[in-house]
């Protein structure tokens, strides 16, 4: 009995023993060996590689494309008149440009003072400055900047890659897309070449170059990271036919960029860069480009007509999403919604109805608005082009001959005096009879107050200026006004008026409309 005890205990140690020491030995953590490499013997791993023309594999290079392109881009530096810059000031708030525009532009700003038409001694304020990009398109002087740039400028300096400096004139503008040509009188100049911005893929690499922050040329790289992009940057109040489809781009571009160029790794002319996308102002991650399409035929209509003749289809549109597709009963996910079609357009004309879907345009498909905005920017009037349409389920092909804005605007009725002082930017008045006997005038419109719009942005037409003729045409009342704008041949205006402190002295001013 006691042999059984004794066994038993000793059986019970040997487990115990056991049990603890196999506890141990798996619990315990096991020393591996460490070894340690110094960073600059590490092999090379974020070396980033493209396709050369063979197909072969090649370590990304961007120094020939900047080699070749930063001699063809320019620094503009605009002065702007005292009345201009303080009409800039006064845009201060509102302008969406603002925060890509240099820094030189607003720091040189003066208070809001402006020569008044009373009082034509007053001091004129100092003289604004501002400073953007620009780019040689051919060898001949011609170069293409952003409208923002060098609006309301009274002189504009160029000065090139190589620091030699000429005066510009200013060949032509068009706010609706943002863009302006201008002009040095020099040969031989190099230049950079357009080529189709619908060839632009997502994921390609792109450099964008330009003059940012007073910093002079500097080349900065990154890929396209959208295209047919919308940023809701125009004032449509104030500019309600303005086109934006931009290219997006994760190249670091900031202020003094504006009107400097995005090109392909080939260094060609992909788009011209305009805004950016930040809460600071300055590089968060996003700019935008005008599309290269977009930019050949604003140029070529400015050198040809002298402005920017722009084709409208003449609809109300929206762009087709899942709730709106829920909501309209569409058999379709992805297009352009006709929401209503004006009377005597390109669209009415090719049969398009209210309901419709646009899905492809000359074979393209159209996925969204700016992209049809974007095509039809691109064309001209009297150009035809192919559209299939979705028609409650089925499918119609229409061909649309483009008329202008001057030849789709509906009938003369629907123009108010709303909608003319909208677009103006005025509030009008006839004259009272007091006033006509006093001025001695037998008729006559005033301008009692001047906000956002075409008289402040083009003219310099001030409060309390009277309008006495349009286009040669006596103006009697606002809706006589209207109807003058409305039925006018083309798109000049010109005006004729007075102040009333200096009666005797007949102002004229002209803009495009």
């Amino acid at each position: 009995m006691k042999k059984n005890i004794i066994i038993s205990a000793v059986v019970a140690l040997l487990v115990t023993v056991l049990t603890i020491g196999g506890y141990h030995y798996f619990t315990t953590d096991k020393k591996v060996p460490v070894t340690f490499q110094r960073e600059l013997d590490a092999p090379v791993n974020n070396v980033l590689y493209t396709m050369d023309a063979e197909g072969n594999a090649v370590p990304l290079d961007f120094t020939q494309t900047a080699k070749k392109v930063a001699p063809a881009v320019v620094q503009i530096n605009v002065e702007i008149s005292s009345r201009s810059a303080g009409r800039s000031q006064q845009r201060e708030l509102r302008d969406p440009f603002q925060d890509f525009f240099n820094d030189d532009f607003f720091r040189d700003m003066f208070p809001r003072q402006r020569r008044s038409p009373q009082n034509p001694r007053q001091r004129d304020a100092p003289v604004a400055r501002g400073k953007g990009s620009g780019v040689i398109i051919n060898s001949n002087g011609y170069i293409v900047t952003n409208n923002h740039v060098v609006e309301n400028a009274s002189k504009v300096e160029v000065v090139m890659n190589n620091q030699a400096t000429y005066q510009a004139e200013i060949i032509g503008t068009d706010p609706t897309s943002d863009l302006a040509l201008i002009k040095i009188d020099e040969q031989d100049l190099p230049h950079v070449k357009m080529v189709n911005s619908d060839d632009v893929q997502i994921g390609e690499w792109v450099l964008a170059i330009g003059n940012p922050l007073s910093f002079g040329s500097t080349v900065t790289a990154g890929i396209v990271s959208a295209t047919g992009r919308n940023i809701n940057i125009f004032d449509r109040n104030e500019n309600p036919y303005a086109v934006e489809s931009f290219i997006q781009t994760d190249a670091a571009i900031n202020k003094g960029n504006s009107g400097g160029a995005l090109v392909n790794m080939n260094g060609d002319l992909i788009g011209i860069n305009a805004a950016i996308a930040s809460p600071t102002g300055y590089y968060a991650g996003y700019g935008f480009a005008i599309p290269s399409n977009l930019v050949n035929k604003v140029v070529e209509d400015l050198l040809e007509y002298g402005e920017v003749r722009r084709a409208i289809l003449g609809v109300t549109i929206a762009e087709v999403n899942q709730h709106l597709a829920e909501e309209k009963n569409l058999d379709v996910s992805q297009g352009v919604y006709v929401d209503s079609v004006i009377a005597n357009s390109s669209a009415a004309d090719a049969g398009i109805m209210s309901g419709d879907v646009i899905v492809r345009m000359d074979n393209e498909r159209v996925t969204s608005m700016p992209v049809l905005q974007e095509k039809i920017a691109s064309k001209r009037p009297g150009e035809k082009i192919d559209m299939t349409i979705n028609r409650n389920g089925k499918t119609v092909n229409t061909t649309v001959t483009l008329k202008s804005l001057h030849d789709t605007r509906p009938e003369m009725a629907s123009v108010s005096r709303s909608d003319v002082e909208r677009q103006l930017g005025a509030s009008l008045e006839s004259l009272t009879s007091e006033e006509k006997e006093e001025l001695n005038l037998e008729y006559g419109v005033k301008v009692t107050k001047l906000g956002r719009g075409i008289l402040m942005t083009h003219t310099n037409i001030e409060e309390g200026f009277i309008i006495t003729k349009i286009n040669d045409q006596p103006v009697s009342s606002v809706k006589q006004l209207a109807e003058i704008l409305k039925s006018r041949k083309d798109s000049g205006v010109l005006i004729e008026g007075i102040y009333p402190a200096r009666p005797g002295e007949k102002i004229y001013e002209a803009f495009g409309m």
